[in-house]
């Protein structure tokens, strides 16, 4: 049994544990994590947990050593094997598991590593992370003698994903799978498609040979769009290193970001669901909420951070929700959580069944002129106060409207601009966007001049 470790702070992040293997992340740390969190669920009247792990190289070892503290804590543990995360949080489903736990370094570098958990149908994040923390460092663990048992269900989420599959055109989709842990659940996603499909990446590798697996990097879709122009693909899909978000291009190899798919998503659900609430985080186009409005739903701005979003859906009962990210989470027909393959599945039906193609349907937006996001170094210590210094001086300035749900987002003539404080990093991140030139150069010096008054330099925009 476990006695009481010390975990470095910084790998207990707001939404996960994540750290560097090796230096401040051991096989040690992992499974006192386990015993940890184990007593959680204990505690909580459960008794069993689902557990899977990514392709990294360290994640094996990993996987097996929260395994024995999950089992120092008394608990059974269904070992999932190798997959993607969402492939985990299907399968706390379908075995009834009362939480889950995934291995996983998301589209963090090779040498990173990390945990994403769930308890009781709910994300685990916030407070949580930070009370598991103080338990692990007191030894205030369960401790009973549990069980595992290797529990498959790559078969079952297969078949899931394909179920909700429908439309009459044939596609020809290019796939960019960055060699992350959705690999082989991708290539059988495929199999049983119609249409012609172009595989990238599919297989699993931790040391990402062939990009860094982030799709919300223009940079890393490079190659996915030379695919689609050579193999004149209608469309292509990226994922990150552990499937739970989506990149998408159209044929002319635009990228369509979170907030766009989920105008396009959202038509459907809105159609079979009038008046429901979509939600979408404070780094959202205006088009989106204007969009969702048109349509006969309710927009709802809400906090950066999937956990964040997850809890808001299930206290609105929303079927759909999204971030700027590409965490897009399906409850209508679905689960709640975020889930790249499923989303996918979802967005070729759209297009499938639609006399539109994806190139139509974005050029059908309203067009409108923004920043990239803006992230730029600020201490820890001060992140926070300088949001809070803005919120202040706003409160002075005539003409606009601030939304302060998460930092602030203020609204104006012009369009908006975004200052919120990261919750995982010592950065703070912006954002601006308007209909013209004009207009987003207004913005940005507002921006700048806030900052500048709270003594910081203003970010180097695009």
């Amino acid at each position: 049994m476990m006695n009481k470790r010390k975990l470095d702070h910084t790998i207990l992040r707001e939404y996960d544990i994540r750290g560097i293997v090796g230096e401040n992340l051991n096989p040690d740390d992992v499974r006192s994590i386990g015993h940890g969190f184990g007593t959680f669920v204990v505690r909580n009247g459960g008794t069993s947990v689902a557990v899977g792990y990514d392709g990294r190289l360290s994640s094996p070892e990993l996987e097996g050593a929260v395994v024995e503290g999950l089992c120092d804590a008394g608990l059974h543990a269904y070992r999932v094997g190798l997959g993607p995360s969402p492939m985990l949080y299907y399968a706390t489903h379908v075995l009834r598991a009362d939480a889950g736990l995934m291995i996983t370094g998301s589209h963090n570098p090779p040498d990173f590593n990390g945990i994403k958990m769930t308890l009781g149908g709910n994300s685990f994040f916030g407070e949580d992370i930070k009370e598991l923390g103080r338990l692990v460092a007191a030894g205030d663990f369960e401790n009973a003698v549990g069980s595992n048992e290797v529990s498959p269900v790559f078969d079952k989420y297969i078949s899931r994903l394909q179920r909700d599959y429908q439309g009459s055109k044939k596609l020809n989709v290019a796939w960019d799978n960055g060699n992350g842990a959705a690999g082989e659940a991708l290539v059988a996603l495929v199999a049983g498609l119609p249409g012609r499909h172009v595989l990238l990446n599919e297989k699993i590798d931790g040391t990402f040979p062939a990009h860094h697996p982030d799709p919300t990097v223009e940079a890393n879709l490079e190659q996915l769009k030379e695919t689609v122009a050579n193999e004149g693909c209608d469309l292509g899909f990226a994922f990150d290193g552990d499937g739970d978000r989506l990149g998408l291009i159209d044929s002319q190899g635009r990228v369509l970001w979170g907030d766009q798919m989920m105008v396009i998503l959202a038509r459907e659900v809105l159609s079979d669901m009038p008046g429901a609430t979509i939600i979408a985080d404070v780094k959202a186009s205006q088009v989106f909420f204007d969009e969702i409005k048109r349509m006969g739903g309710k927009a709802l701005m809400w906090k950066t951070g999937h956990s964040l979003i997850k809890a808001k859906m299930q206290e609105t009962r929303s079927p759909l929700a999204g971030e700027m990210s590409a965490h897009i989470f399906f409850k209508h027909r679905y689960y709640g959580y975020d889930d790249a393959l499923y989303a996918a599945i979802r967005l070729m039906s759209i297009i499938a069944s639609s006399d539109q193609t994806l190139d139509e349907m974005l050029d059908a937006m309203p067009q409108m002129l923004n920043t990239p996001e803006l992230r730029f170094d600020c201490p820890e210590g001060r992140k926070f106060q300088i949001v809070d210094e803005v919120a202040a001086r706003l409160k002075l300035i005539n003409g606009i409207k601030v939304f302060d749900i998460d930092g602030v987002r203020v609204l104006s003539n012009h369009g908006w601009w975004l200052l919120r404080a990261s919750n995982t990093q010592a950065v703070l991140v912006a954002r601006c966007e308007s209909s013209n030139e004009e207009g987003l150069n207004f913005l940005k010096d507002a921006l700048s001049q806030q900052l500048i008054a709270s003594g910081l330099n203003p970010p180097e925009f695009n």
